[in-house]
């Protein structure tokens, strides 16, 4: 994909001379990395994680996306405390949450009324609102776009797969078998479309015992790392279970912007400098931390 050009993101503007998928790809040349968080079933933490992946990302300095497609369930702007529905710009450009001045928010939550609409569609409709997420965003230049894709192996993946072709995908399990069985499907469905991979991370991989400090593997633990290896998928790291998660996703204050240390933090700061070193070694990236990468 070509790089970004200031006066093709100033032309985006011009709807009625690009085509929706020109304005995709002139939104995407503005984007450095793209990573899809996938899993390959429900109940595993995986909008968490992209979450607390995309909130890590911005704490580091970078410019970043968090877009939200799960269409039948979104819980992003409840975890990060986001209300309201999103502003248009004059020529109509969706405007997204800014959490943070460099961390800005898309959900399909926030562009309803009433929060509790069921929506009932099929795969065109969600193919169609997926376009118009990428190509009438309002996202400028970012070095992240982190998107959050619903569980399985179903429509809104297949539709961020064909959109965003040298995009990563990030899979999300828990170390249970059951969870397992479902995240190999989901790798070689990643094969199948020819979507590449930043790795696989280990979610509620055992409890730390508030009290003693002692640790608990309440869905047994390694699983990830074996299946990783198994699959020949990289391994990012294991994010413990962690109460206070849950506690700071129903108030809407995500535990990393809290002044206090717990093994769940630090383990989410390793996942993500995990990832960073990954995409710097596949993509020969250089510089990715540092002053000039922040816009």
């Amino acid at each position: 994909m070509k790089s970004c050009d200031p006066k093709d993101c100033e032309s985006c503007g011009e709807k009625q001379k690009k085509s929706k998928e020109d304005l995709i790809q002139c939104k995407l040349a503005c984007i450095k990395h793209k990573l899809i968080v996938m899993s390959g079933k429900g109940g595993v933490g995986k909008s968490s994680v992209a979450t607390y992946l995309a909130l890590a990302l911005a704490q580091k300095g970078f410019e970043v996306g968090l877009l939200d497609i799960d269409l039948h369930g979104p819980s992003i702007p409840k975890m990060l405390g986001l209300h309201g529905v999103l502003n248009l710009t004059a020529d109509q450009k969706i405007v997204p949450h800014a959490y943070r001045p460099n961390l800005k928010v898309v959900s399909i939550e926030s562009m309803l009324e009433d929060t509790d609409t069921a929506m009932i569609w099929r795969g065109p409709l969600k193919h169609g609102v997926i376009k118009q997420f990428l190509a009438e965003c309002d996202w400028g230049r970012l070095d992240f776009l982190v998107v959050d894709c619903p569980p399985g192996t179903g429509d809104e993946p297949l539709s961020i797969a064909k959109l965003i072709p040298d995009a990563k995908a990030v899979i999300v399990t828990t170390p249970q078998e059951v969870a397992l069985a479902d995240v190999r499907k989901s790798i070689n469905f990643c094969r199948k479309v020819d979507l590449k991979f930043a790795g696989l991370v280990e979610n509620m991989s055992g409890l730390y015992c508030p009290h003693c400090q002692g640790f608990v593997p309440i869905f047994s633990t390694g699983g990830g790392r074996k299946t990783s290896d198994l699959m020949k998928v990289p391994f990012l790291g294991s994010l413990p279970f962690d109460p206070a998660v849950v506690e700071g996703g129903d108030r809407g204050r995500p535990v990393l912007e809290d002044d206090t240390s717990s093994p769940f933090k630090k383990a989410v700061l390793e996942f993500a400098e995990t990832v960073l070193r990954n995409l710097e070694e596949t993509e020969g990236s250089h510089a990715m931390v540092g002053d000039e990468t922040v816009h």
